[in-house]
């Protein structure tokens, strides 16, 4: 283990590039004079301490980040993560989308999406020896199973604590390894979600945009039994009482100011090799865009506005909208900057490093062309790869193929299981199966198969799957009318969109499977031992990267402490901290970009028609000057959105700004266009998170949607 991270050499070198990198909670201590000196008030020692304020109010949702702000449960997200939860419960109808939602009481609150869960951190341990126990001498295949099987023992034995939920992550390539410990609530429920005209205020049009005036907050309750354990929803069952909360701003922040994240990053890709960068822009987020936009056609032409097939998808939209227009701005970017050429000379800096020791050359010859063959090697077969990724977004297929994949996994030990299929997956299993009801339609799910099969079958022959071929008709020859009849056949004939039936398949044997008629689950039976082979052969590369990787990053990780620079872990979604301050930018020659909007704004934009549609009463509001208490003098306004120089990325959404007392200033849920480059490096002059000022939160509660009750039980501090 190499600890030195931890040491002077980082801490030395953190003032010059504070805003920078996304720090686990443990090396904060070391930045301790460089934080205080930005503007943190509380100890750096405390954010280390995931049991103390303030990080045990900042919570997971898996996939957002969130945080608690108020001792009876109340959480505080993104509108755009809760957007599931929202459609989930809507109807043509009753439709919360369009309308917004607030529950008066705790007996008016919804339950969100099967499925949805609340993660409270508990505990972060090293265990790199424990996984590395016995496993350095095997390779490929053997090596990953081993590595994961160390894992999933480790995981077993920390969640005999019932109500918990952990994983082991790794590290800067698998250099180490931490086991995470999370209370995981099972009973979550939606408490209150603005109107999509707020929360949603100039959707696709303004996504990485700046000027931004989006209300894009919503709330959660967390639910616990009587005693306080996590449980099912039930009638029953009682508001969480967590440990502490944040206090939220009604003062807000001023350009200038100090402001910090805690939340729960994605993943980034700033150590990859020139080989994976070259790739990834020139062709893997050309292609994925493609695919995006093109299924967002599909859905639109199939399922009418404002029909219930259509609510089905509006999440799917909007995920794949913010891919599209993420990948876009990646490849403009790209196509303007010094990237590739920056990466090529780290490599052959880096190259020339270990060839002028002979310590250096014995540990890291390999590695790099080592390296290089490996990627090379998972490129292969990259267009057939992509498709089938995508066909992953499809309902019928993937739900033969997982609970067939669990009938077969059901014959095995628990510990033998696939990590996804083992005992302490099923309920969240069982829930994938549950909200397939509000998620699927048919006519659309066929006609983004059909899409994504038309695609796979021009493809090189080379590329192509024997099996998959097969189930599906598809020959040298391709026919799309003839397709089209066998889709028709099998969605007609599939009763795998009944929930009970999906629920009762959970139980079925392997035998049962392989006399079933429904023709999704054939296809299933008929493709599992090529998929089996497929997935055989890509563990056995990943195992053979999973050995290279760590001696590429502990040969960078060994360079920059020589040149005095910190090394911060690429994102994997555990806990993180970054640092930075409210400041503007300049996007380009002759335009500054001011870190504040203001109410003004939304009324300088409206046209009346989605998604610049607010709604009348608050367009009244803002027209009439009915600032409140949230009335801001350095912008004659509220304060809307800011901007802020924290170093963030999907994952973060949700995640509060705090100030330097730990308070809620913000939400963050967004980054302007030049910044979406970020997941592969950190521009100074260019990356800006966009957050939601807590003043605009706070007015949008008491002005427009009278949400008195859960500001009652918010601390405000004023």
């Amino acid at each position: 283990m190499k600890k030195w991270l931890l040491t002077v050499a980082m801490a030395a070198s953190f003032g010059a590039a504070a805003d920078e990198g996304m720090w686990q909670p443990h090396q904060l201590p070391a930045m301790a004079d460089e934080l205080k000196a930005k503007g943190l008030e509380i100890s750096a020692d405390s954010i280390s301490k995931l049991t103390e304020f303030p990080m045990n109010a900042v919570i997971s949702l898996g996939g957002c980040t969130a945080s608690f702000v108020s001792p009876k449960g109340l959480v505080v997200t993104n509108h755009h993560c809760a957007y599931g939860s929202i459609q989930y419960n809507s109807t043509p109808e009753k439709n919360l989308l369009k309308d917004g939602f607030l529950a008066k009481t705790y007996a008016e609150e919804l339950p969100a999406t099967p499925g949805s869960r609340i993660f409270v951190t508990e505990a972060v341990t090293d265990v790199t020896d424990k996984v590395k126990a016995n496993q350095m001498d095997k390779v490929g295949n053997e090596f990953y199973k081993g590595i994961e099987l160390q894992e999933k023992t480790l995981v077993a034995e920390c969640e005999k604590e019932d109500g918990y939920r952990c994983q082991v992550y790794s590290f800067h390539g698998g250099l180490e390894y931490y086991l995470v410990k999370q209370l995981e609530i099972r009973d979550v429920r939606l408490a209150y979600n603005p109107a999509a005209s707020v929360g949603k205020y100039g959707g696709d049009i303004d996504n990485w945009m700046w000027p931004r005036h989006t209300g894009d907050f919503s709330f959660y309750r967390a639910y616990v039994s009587k005693d306080g354990k996590p449980a099912d929803f039930s009638k029953d069952n009682v508001p969480y009482e967590p440990k502490s909360f944040l206090k939220v701003s009604a003062k807000g922040v001023s350009d200038g100011d100090f402001v910090m994240v805690a939340g729960y990053p994605g993943r980034t890709n700033r150590y990859r090799t020139a080989d994976e960068v070259n790739n990834q822009f020139n062709w893997a987020y050309p292609e994925g865009k493609v695919l995006q936009e093109r299924m967002i056609s599909i859905i639109k032409e199939t399922a009418s506005e404002g029909s219930d097939e259509r609510i089905k998808y509006e999440s799917l939209i909007a995920g794949l909208a913010n891919y599209a227009k993420n990948f876009t701005s990646m490849i403009e970017y790209y196509g303007k900057s010094t990237m590739l050429a920056d990466r090529e000379k780290i490599e052959s800096d880096l190259a020339n490093w270990i060839g002028k020791d002979k310590k250096r050359q014995q540990q890291y010859g390999e590695t790099l062309s080592s390296l290089e063959k490996l990627v090379a090697k998972s490129q292969q077969n990259q267009q057939r790869d992509i498709l089938l990724g995508y066909i992953g977004y499809t309902t019928m297929v993937t739900t033969a193929r997982d609970l067939y994949r669990l009938a077969n996994e059901k014959t095995l030990a628990d510990m033998a299981r696939e990590p996804g299929y083992q005992e302490r997956d099923m309920t969240n299993f069982t829930s994938s199966m549950e909200r397939i009801d509000r998620r699927y339609a048919a006519s659309v799910d066929k006609a983004l198969l059909a899409d994504l099969l038309t695609r796979y079958a021009a493809l090189p022959a080379e590329q192509h799957l024997a099996a998959l071929d097969k189930a599906f008709g598809i020959s040298s020859k391709f026919d799309a009318k003839a397709l089209a009849k066998t889709l028709d056949k099998m969605y007609a004939n599939t009763k795998l969109n009944n929930k009970e039936t999906r629920l009762a398949w959970m139980n079925k044997s392997v035998a049962d499977f392989k006399a079933s008629n429904d023709p999704f689950i054939q296809f299933a039976v008929q493709t599992f031992d090529a998929d089996m082979a497929r997935e055989k052969e890509k563990k056995q590369l990943e195992g053979d990267l999973m050995k290279v990787r760590p001696q590429y990053m502990d040969a960078i990780i060994a360079y920059n402490r020589e040149l005095g620079k910190p090394v911060y872990a690429d994102a994997n979604s555990s806990l993180r901290v970054t640092v930075g301050n409210v400041k503007g930018y300049s996007p380009q020659d002759g335009l500054v970009a001011v870190p504040f909007t203001r109410l003004e704004g939304i009324l300088a934009k409206d046209t009346g028609v989605d998604p610049f549609d607010a709604p009348a009463k608050q367009l009244e509001l803002i027209k009439q000057k009915q600032y409140g208490d949230y009335y801001v003098k350095a912008v004659d306004s509220v304060p809307v959105n800011f901007l802020s120089t924290l170093d963030t990325t999907g994952g973060n959404s949700g995640s509060p700004t705090l100030n330097g007392r730990a308070e809620l200033v913000g939400l963050l849920f967004d980054g302007v266009y030049e910044s979406i480059i970020g997941d592969w490096g950190y521009d100074a002059q260019s990356n800006r998170s966009i957050q939601v000022d807590s003043r605009y939160m706070l007015w949008v509660m008491q002005y427009l949607d009278n949400a008195d009750n859960l500001l009652a039980e918010m601390e405000i501090v004023r």
